[in-house]
């Protein structure tokens, strides 16, 4: 701290120690944040607002395959969708780590991709059409991803789109897309009326800050795809029983592509792509080691998730082995990014945890 003192009244030749010291912290000096502010341009600009707008794309792409679907309900036709839902699926992976902002606020993450779904009570939406997507919490379950997963993958799911209730089943389906849309189309308005001017001046690293919420929610969806998306299914919260029709996308068999998808869009947002990013504000920061161990520990994890044998789904019994290796590997990466990044970056973590294993 004395150190740090020294640079302040040293102001005059700040810009050379600071590029040299390795003690020093993350809001030292101006040139600190010249350098923040392009990384946090690079990406709200680069990263952030085109990762929305693809998923924008991709959801109108899905919407109008799931009409010729529904159309004409056929083994053939349900083979010619899941392409296009599994790239809007990839898309949301690919921002799923911003959940902060106006996709916190109009909770995007909750509506587009709580999985398990809930498959009794959409039938029940569907035979009584009563239901509310816009209830926050009680709704998260019957919608987005993980509803169109079940409802278009399910089994039987071809045969129920031409049954007594297929005139409900399509209209529950497009109520769906129509709220996913509505929703990401909103996120990205807030984002380009005035949200992207002050992620980018955002200076600072505590609560709430750009740099904040980036750390919190690199080390959150690293959580949950130790908790989520492999741990639970594999039965670490439930005494080694293992439940793995809770993983994500169970019914189309893409679980394994997510979360490839997932942790690749994780170490890109990491890395800022070909532009600045964290893994720069460390080596800014001095902490080059760190930087390494992470970017490493990510190649590890990534390995160990491509190892495991589609579908994940059945892995989970057939191959846990495998799977138990990913999980491993996942949660060196999680230490890395939940407690030594937040410690370097001087970012308190504040979400609370997915799980207590």
């Amino acid at each position: 701290m004395n150190k740090l003192k020294m640079v302040f009244a040293s102001v005059c030749i700040s810009l050379f120690l600071y590029g040299c010291n390795k003690e020093k912290g993350p809001d030292a000096s101006a040139s600190d944040d010249t350098f923040k502010k392009s990384m946090l341009a690079n990406y709200a600009d680069v990263l952030i607002q085109p990762a929305y707008t693809e998923l924008q794309s991709k959801l109108t792409l899905l919407g109008d395959a799931a009409e010729q679907f529904m159309a004409n309900p056929s083994a053939a036709a349900q083979t010619t969708l899941k392409q296009p839902f599994k790239e809007a699926y990839i898309a949301y992976e690919g921002i799923s780590a911003l959940y902060f902002g106006p996709g916190a606020a109009l909770q995007l993450n909750n509506s587009l991709n709580m999985f398990p779904t809930s498959t009794s009570r959409i039938e029940t939406g569907i035979t009584t059409t009563s239901y509310d997507f816009t209830l926050l919490g009680a709704s998260d379950s019957i919608q987005g991803f993980p509803a169109l997963d079940y409802l278009f993958f399910g089994s039987g799911a071809v045969s129920r789109f031409s049954d007594t209730a297929a005139v409900n089943r399509k209209k529950y389906v497009r109520d769906i897309i129509t709220r996913m849309k509505l929703i990401t189309g909103n996120t990205v308005s807030q984002w380009t009326g005035g949200y992207r001017d002050n992620f980018t001046t955002s200076m600072q690293t505590n609560v709430g800050s750009a740099i904040g919420n980036l750390v919190n929610q690199f080390a959150y969806e690293i959580d949950a795809m130790k908790g989520p998306r492999i741990g639970w299914p594999l039965g670490k919260q439930s005494n080694g029983t293992v439940f793995a029709d809770k993983c994500e996308a169970y019914f189309s068999g893409i679980t394994k592509d997510l979360a490839i998808a997932n942790l690749t869009s994780l170490k890109k947002f990491y890395t800022g792509g070909a532009g600045s990013g964290i893994d720069d504000y460390l080596d800014l920061l001095g902490k080059q080691q760190l930087n390494s161990d992470i970017l490493a520990q990510f190649t590890t994890a990534l390995a160990a998730l491509q190892a495991i044998p589609d579908p994940m789904a059945a892995a989970f019994t057939g191959s846990p082995a495998t799977v138990e290796t990913a999980y491993r590997e996942v949660q060196k990466l999680l230490t890395l990014m939940k407690t030594d990044l937040p410690s370097a970056t001087a970012v308190q973590i504040t979400y609370m945890d997915n799980d207590g294993d």
